[in-house]
């Protein structure tokens, strides 16, 4: 019906059947049973529908675009195909490993047992973290089964054993610090907060890892002497983050003082930090989300709204806007990063907006950074599929919320 007004319409417009002249519609090829006043009734009463016809794709497009992004089953099942296919493929593979010896030259399966595949450690750390978090919202996932499987087979209490004796040599104390050690958390506190006895098995066996990398925290933060405000890996206030959820939803109260305090002495007295310097070309986070993002855990709700004025004033303007990051080359693997940053930067605002009813705009904000990132993360090359999705998910919990 659409098609055949569209072209009702076109014939209409043609010379000899009431083309637009001097400003005014001549209907010369009325038909000859009407007269010309009928005949521009009746055309003016098809107007709107003939209207409708052509607007409707578009306000179609513009509703959809304007959808605010949720976690469905369909796209729960689309985003874990991304680390189910990489948890256990060696390679291509980044390793960070300092070699004391000819002897530590060995493959990233042999020295990492656990958690080999999606390129890197972190990676494939936190791609089991995001099957873990789809499993318990989506207990009918298509690869359900699979998935427990491949979990069962790579958290087992031998190859913690393994990622543990790994750790405990003197010159692996820094191994993916701080990042890797708070995704590592964060895949602890998910075990620990999913309801089956799959978690149970694999909580036991990843426990000792846990607290090795709590371990860890408490001996590097006092020795920290300035954050790290990058937007990669070393971002203090990320490693912080993470590190405070698991500590908080685990009662570990030694690691979550410190960090309250650490971050005190760290960010209390920033103010005005330059959002618009942000992103810089490889980022995937934002050294200033990530504070605020850190700062709205340790301090009181009232202290937070006053110190967030200050540190970004910006950001209650109802009017407060800003461009998501723009990716010229999804194959590059650090040109990618700006979609890790758009999924960060709308888990940090969604969760000053959830904190914050007055910041509520953000949201807006937040969903076009999803918008811009989401629909991409499978076309690109393996540089961001390995990863984009679990930042994609935590984004998208986030707007839950």
């Amino acid at each position: 019906m659409q098609f055949m007004l569209r072209n009702k319409w076109k014939s209409w417009l043609k010379p000899g059947h009431g083309g637009l002249q001097s400003s005014r519609l001549q209907f010369e090829s009325c038909p000859g049973n009407l007269k010309p006043v009928t005949c521009n009734l009746k055309l003016i009463f098809a107007f709107p529908l003939i209207l409708f016809c052509f607007l409707f794709p578009t306000l179609s497009t513009m509703q959809a675009q304007d959808a605010v992004p949720q976690l469905t089953l369909a796209e729960a099942n689309r985003l874990a195909q991304l680390p189910l296919k990489c948890m256990q493929k060696e390679y291509p593979n980044k390793p960070g490993e300092v070699l004391a010896g000819p002897e530590d030259l060995a493959g990233p399966q042999a020295m990492h047992p656990a958690f080999y595949g999606c390129f890197d450690w972190h990676s494939a750390v936190h791609g089991h973290w995001m099957l873990v978090n789809l499993l318990k919202q989506f207990p009918e996932l298509e690869d359900a089964s699979l998935i427990r499987q491949k979990l069962k087979e790579n958290i087992s209490a031998e190859n913690i054993r393994a990622e543990m004796a790994y750790f405990e040599k003197p010159h692996n104390r820094s191994f993916e610090r701080t990042y890797g050690w708070a995704w590592l958390l964060k895949l602890a506190e998910e075990l620990h907060s999913w309801d089956d006895p799959l978690a149970r098995e694999l909580e036991q066996n990843l426990q000792p890892l846990a607290d090795k990398i709590v371990e860890l925290y408490l001996e590097f933060l006092p020795k920290l002497n300035y954050p790290i405000r990058v937007g990669e890996h070393t971002n203090t206030a990320f490693g912080l983050a993470f590190a405070w959820d698991y500590a908080h939803t685990l009662g570990v109260d030694s690691l979550q003082a410190l960090i309250e305090h650490r971050a005190r002495d760290f960010y209390l007295n920033d103010q005005g930090c330059p959002l618009s310097w942000e992103p810089s070309g490889y980022d995937f986070l934002s050294p200033c989300l990530e504070e605020a993002d850190i700062m709205r855990r340790v301090l009181p709700p009232a202290e937070f709204k006053s110190w967030l004025k200050d540190f970004l004033p910006g950001l209650s303007d109802p009017a407060f806007a800003m461009p998501p990051g723009r990716v010229s080359d999804r194959t590059d693997g650090k040109l990618v990063h700006l979609d890790g940053v758009n999924f960060s930067r709308a888990w940090c605002l969604y969760g000053l907006a959830n904190s914050l009813p007055e910041y509520g705009h953000l949201k807006e904000v937040a969903e076009a950074h999803l918008r811009y990132s989401l629909p991409s993360i499978v076309d690109g090359g393996y540089e961001g599929e390995h990863w984009l999705a679990s930042f994609a998910l935590y984004a998208l919990n986030s707007a839950a919320q």
